[in-house]
């Protein structure tokens, strides 16, 4: 009698989105190409920012809502990793779980997403009183900063319904992640980018941050074997602003980090602003890549010293 052989299999913990669906099966790809003797199934799970759609992600307490439900399946066994956006993760790990993998990073900057057949092209075009859709206060108050004429709603949904919305007149304006969009083939919408210094990022934008047991041994190689070094680099020095200022994930401040892979020298630009837009802070940093932690605290640090501390309030988590 011949002894079968049975494949392993790992079971991914995601949101149901369709841009969440993209992200879990971009890593299950990744999976399956590092270790074809592994089947990957994919388990969708329900959390309390997808559920409420009415209240605005920063009153909601920031921290964990598109996260906490999918952790859980980690640690209660149902699954053996789950797959975030890595801006929308809290810098302090779950107690059990440890972030093993973040894979190649996306494009991280913002886009100006204008209505079909919009007449103006740009940012600077938009006419005053311009209604602009985001969820985000750390787009709200870079955007107040160079023009205080801006009417900012709130908008929540998936990728697909901000859309329609736009459309349909409700708003003037979308601010919507490049990378986001891109991932589901409508980069087509994207009317105008939005670099530095007028917008940067949010901490870990564009990236993966791929959670699992900080005791499973197996899945902790397989995520370490899909991870890119520079992409994780750079989110453990944005990581560590954060968590150094105290601030939570949908807190109006901006990151952008950049490697130098011929001197290995990881500089980190960041800023924290006002919630009206009217007060920013900007600070700078560069250090080794071995010390990326390191850079994030200084720059954090450096913000601190000229009066960032005073334009936050610390986010709590005590689920």
């Amino acid at each position: 009698m011949t002894a079968s052989t049975s494949k392993r299999t790992v079971r991914i913990a995601t949101r149901a989105s369709s841009l969440a669906m993209w992200q879990a099966e971009h890593v299950a790809g990744l999976l399956a190409a590092q270790r074809p003797d592994v089947t990957v199934e994919i388990v969708k799970i329900s959390t309390r920012g997808d559920r409420d759609l009415k209240e605005p992600l920063h009153a909601m307490g920031g921290q964990g809502v598109f996260t906490r439900e999918v952790q859980h399946a980690v640690l209660d066994g149902r699954t053996d990793l789950a797959v975030h956006s890595l801006k929308d993760l809290p810098t302090q790990s779950a107690e059990g779980l440890c972030l093993a993998g973040v894979p190649e990073r996306g494009p991280r900057f913002d886009a100006l997403v204008l209505p079909a057949g919009a007449g103006v092209g740009s940012f600077e075009e938009l006419p005053e009183g311009a209604r602009i859709g985001t969820g985000s206060l750390r787009r709200r108050a870079q955007l107040l900063h160079v023009r205080n004429d801006l009417e900012m709603l709130e908008i929540r949904g998936n990728v697909e319904t901000r859309l329609r919305k736009l459309d349909e007149g409700e708003y003037d304006a979308l601010i919507m992640a490049v990378a986001g969009l891109e991932r589901l083939g409508l980069q087509d919408r994207i009317s105008q980018v939005l670099e530095p210094p007028l917008m940067l990022p949010a901490v870990g934008q564009a990236a993966l941050g791929i959670e699992c047991r900080d005791d499973d041994e197996e899945v902790i190689g397989m995520l370490a074997a899909i991870s890119d070094p520079v992409a994780r680099a750079e989110v453990v020095a944005e990581r560590a602003c954060l968590a150094t200022l105290r601030a939570g994930c949908h807190a109006p401040v901006g990151t952008l980090t950049r490697l130098d892979l011929e001197s290995r020298t990881l500089t980190i630009d960041a800023v924290v602003l006002s919630a009206d837009g009217q007060q920013r802070v900007d600070a700078s940093e560069s250090g080794s890549v071995a010390d990326a932690d390191v850079c994030g605290r200084r720059v954090a640090e450096a913000l601190r010293e000229n009066g960032a501390e005073a334009l936050l309030t610390p986010e709590t988590d005590n689920d």
